[in-house]
């Protein structure tokens, strides 16, 4: 009921005129390395399209995803709420019966633009619960086509996990079949077609694409243009550059329909590269951070990230202060002149971040969780309790209880506080506590 309410609300907001109002294409990522971009400093992939988004718009240096792992990243995402705010503080279930999901309750980021007036859409992963209350078109999404699950073989359409061996595409709700068809072609068609139909309408775009994610399948010519890499960043390196393509594919065809300078692009990884066995154990980078997916250092969670609105937003320029992946619904709300649901975000509007680089964070304070994980960041200082680093390919299997990290000084988080600083583990702990109970 209390979910109608809020959706209803929204409803009454709807603006008399969509003239003034742009498309929004939210583009996450998934399992992309911290710094493997052209742009953030990468020498050895190839991102030339996914660096022109960034020269056309502004980059971040300090952006944090939700979580270090898939569905929670995605809850905070669209819902502009902490995973465990959210209510899906882990991964949801693969297959139909698996439990965990994104609430129904839940207003999703697709439901804010559809009761503006927007067409809205889900392409590519979803992830976010199994089952047909918890699918994309119950979740705000007029239009949905990809797999349901948290990852699949890109020609079979088959999850990629184990057993028992499960084909998941869907379009709106519907197991539909495209064998040997690769998937990031068929998300880009149909982004294309949706974008096709409604030219003249304001949309709403989630194209959440499937790739760096095992399984690597990177074409056949990258493959053979990165032959001279080292194993697994050679596989690793010819999905991403197949990444690319298929980003530079989706904003040409923006361009093509004379679309750009009506849309905002927005572009995040989910969360830090895998080093999971089904990954070769590894391949990404996060650079000068510590850890990878699944953990709660700075190469979990401290990610590519940028915003493109040609001619409305700054171009070729760059963001240092710390934001977050829950602000991107109330500043996309903001951008386009629509009402945010009525429940507590813990998102901000990075609007006057955009406009300034000298303005200040709107975070007191972020946090995390991940297990029986939490970490933190307070300005300079992070604090994770039972934190362990992924990087290694062992699943973090060492825990340090308490671990206490000033990232402005020492970004590689190499260097552990805590028996220096007793009150401030207690006042961050205060301080992590209390973010829950808040009303």
């Amino acid at each position: 009921m209390q979910r109608l309410l809020v959706f209803l609300a929204l409803c009454l907001s709807v603006p008399a005129s969509h003239a003034a109002q742009p498309n929004v294409i939210v583009i996450m990522a998934d399992d992309l390395g911290s710094v493997d971009l052209g742009c953030y400093g990468s020498k050895d992939l190839h991102t030339p399209h996914m660096d022109a988004l960034a020269r056309r718009g502004l980059r971040f240096t300090q952006f944090y995803a939700g979580a270090p792992v898939c569905s929670a990243s995605r809850a905070c995402l669209l819902t502009g709420r902490y995973p465990a705010r959210a209510g899906l503080p882990g991964n949801a279930g693969s297959q139909h019966g698996q439990k965990g999901g994104l609430p129904p309750s839940e207003v999703t980021m697709a439901e804010m633009f559809k009761s503006a007036g927007y067409a809205t859409a889900h392409i590519g992963k979803w992830h976010l619960g199994y089952n047909e209350q918890m699918f994309p078109n119950a979740q705000g999404f007029d239009h949905s086509f990809g797999h349901m699950g948290g990852c699949i073989d890109n020609y079979s359409h088959f999850f990629y996990w184990s057993g028992p061996n499960v084909h998941d595409l869907h379009r709106n709700g519907v197991e539909v079949f495209e064998d040997g068809h690769y998937f990031p072609d068929l998300m880009v068609k149909e982004a294309s077609g949706f974008m096709e139909k409604h030219r003249a309408d304001p949309f709403f775009i989630y194209f959440a694409i499937n790739m760096p994610h095992y399984p690597y399948q990177g074409e056949a010519k990258w493959l053979e243009h990165f032959k001279d890499l080292p194993p697994p960043r050679r596989l690793y390196a010819a999905f991403v550059a197949s990444l690319d393509d298929r980003i530079g594919r989706l904003v040409a065809k923006v361009d093509d329909l004379g679309l750009r300078e009506s849309t905002i692009i927005v572009l995040q990884s989910d969360n830090g590269h895998s080093t999971e066995e089904r990954a070769h154990f590894g391949g990404g980078s996060s650079g000068p951070y510590r850890g990878a997916k699944f953990s709660l250092f700075e190469g979990g969670i401290r990610l590519p990230a940028m915003i493109s609105w040609p001619g409305k937003l700054p171009q070729n320029e760059v963001r240092g202060q710390m934001v977050h992946s829950a602000d991107w619904m109330p500043t996309l709300a903001e951008l386009c002149g629509v009402k945010t649901p009525g429940v507590k975000l813990d998102g901000r509007s990075i609007v006057p971040v955009l406009k300034s680089a000298t303005d200040p964070t709107p975070h007191d304070a972020l946090h995390w969780t991940m297990g029986d994980s939490w970490a933190v960041r307070e300005g300079d200082w992070k604090l994770i309790i039972n934190a362990r680093d992924t990087s290694k390919g062992d699943g973090g299997k060492e825990r340090t209880p308490v671990f206490l990290s000033n990232v402005k000084t020492d970004p590689g988080e190499k260097t552990n506080f805590a028996d220096q600083q007793p009150e401030l583990i207690k006042h961050l702990k205060q301080l992590h506590e209390t973010i829950y109970t808040e009303p």
